[in-house]
């Protein structure tokens, strides 16, 4: 069948919808309608008009994620994901930018051959049952208006560069999870989340202490009910344990990957859980 390489607008909205449906991601309409107004993307739709591909670039500084690089299960091994990623990163060159993703295993196979070298990784926990209460911080209480400045600038450099608009929306979206945490009168911490197809997720998470993080899941866990996703850094196996003993499941991992540059921006070490591998 005939197809057709385009930029992906609103109008491709339901199209988009379908092809994260069909990989079993968690993305809703609010997730698409966030990425194509920060970012730009592209698609390959058939003569018929069905979005078989898509293709993401979120600018974020003198960087961009490469997202939600999908193909209809029917219409895999025919080269789209590849063509768009080609797309995708030659305008990203003609910017000036550094490509970062977060791939899947099967992902990262076609990102190796593109150029794409690792960095760190993480591990995607699921939560289906209702936990019994947990022992629940002082130092952690609902984010304010004022929490802000100092929560972007914590962010910044943990991220590498602002992404302010993307944490705003989050705050908006699952406001019982945005949690900041205190020590000695500073941020210690913050914790966002928003709502999904098929279950909230946590994240991102960013804090200067493995107790800060801890504390901000266990606030988050007694207010927000599953089901539940989380994306927790490989480097705190601690935490993941934990969180396995409450019942949180593993689902898959991710790896983040960086083309034409040794490592991604931004201070890993302040990352316990990334706002998820389609946003970073």
């Amino acid at each position: 069948m005939e197809s057709t390489e385009h930029e992906l607008r609103e109008e491709h909205l339901t199209g988009c919808l379908a092809l994260s449906t069909s990989a079993h991601w968690n993305q809703n309409e609010a997730d698409w309608r966030l990425m194509l107004g920060i970012g730009r993307g592209w698609g390959i739709s058939l003569a018929d008009g069905t979005l078989a591909a898509s293709t993401l670039v979120l600018p974020y500084g003198s960087f961009a994620w490469v997202s939600m690089v999908l193909v209809l299960p029917e219409h895999r091994r025919k080269g789209y994901a590849t063509q768009l990623l080609r797309v995708a990163l030659a305008d990203l060159k003609n910017r000036a930018l550094t490509p970062i993703l977060d791939a899947t295993p099967a992902g990262r196979e076609v990102y190796v051959q593109e150029g794409f070298g690792d960095t760190w990784g993480f591990r995607r926990l699921q939560l289906t049952e209702t936990i019994a209460a947990l022992e629940r911080s002082a130092a952690v209480r609902p984010l304010r208006a004022t929490d802000w400045p100092e929560l972007l600038a914590l962010d910044a450099r943990a991220f590498g560069t602002s992404r302010e608009r993307l944490l705003r929306a989050f705050a908006a979206r699952l406001p019982q999870a945005a949690l900041v945490a205190e020590e000695n009168g500073k941020l210690a911490g913050y914790l966002l989340g928003r709502d999904g197809r098929e279950a909230r997720q946590l994240g991102p998470l960013v804090a200067r202490s493995s107790a800060a993080a801890r504390a901000l899941l266990a606030e988050a866990l007694a207010k927000v009910p599953p089901p539940l996703y989380l994306d927790v850094v490989d480097r705190e196996p601690g935490i993941t344990a934990w969180l396995e003993s409450l019942g949180f499941q593993f689902q898959r991992p991710f790896t983040r990957m960086v083309h034409g540059a040794q490592q991604a921006p931004g201070e890993a070490g302040l990352v316990f859980c990334p706002a998820g591998p389609e946003l970073g």
